[in-house]
């Protein structure tokens, strides 16, 4: 009879270890860039009236073959200039998932004209 109290109680650790490992590594939350609409021109309003936490994932959908997604520096959002150089974000799959980082965080559309067209959004980060 002791053999089956030992058999739950170690069963209880194991289960209660798990449950904290799980915790350990809960993601974020994740929010879809344009809602229904994705990534596209004007989406610098999507951010507004969200909050948003160091560890939430940015889900960028978008047409692949027309749009990107840079994270770039606030100097390269606030000029839409793609910075070059090996240290650049590019995303290009039209289906990109980006984590937030705690602080400003901020993305633009590489293509030429889409930033100063309103495809540039800035996220800050709790």
């Amino acid at each position: 009879m002791s053999q089956g109290r030992g058999c739950a109680g170690q069963a209880a650790v194991a289960i209660a270890a798990l449950l904290m490992c799980l915790l350990v590594y809960v993601d974020g939350a994740a929010y879809t860039v344009g809602d229904s609409g994705g990534w596209s021109f004007n989406a610098g309003s999507w951010a507004k009236g969200k909050r948003f936490r160091a560890g939430d994932t940015l889900i960028f959908n978008y047409d692949s073959t027309i749009h990107n997604v840079v994270a770039v520096n606030k100097a390269s959002y606030d000029s839409c200039a793609t910075p070059a150089g090996a240290n650049v974000n590019v995303y290009s799959s039209g289906k990109d998932r980006v984590k937030l980082v705690k602080g400003q965080n901020f993305f633009i559309c590489g293509s030429a004209g889409h930033c100063q067209s309103g495809m540039k959004i800035a996220i800050n980060a709790a």
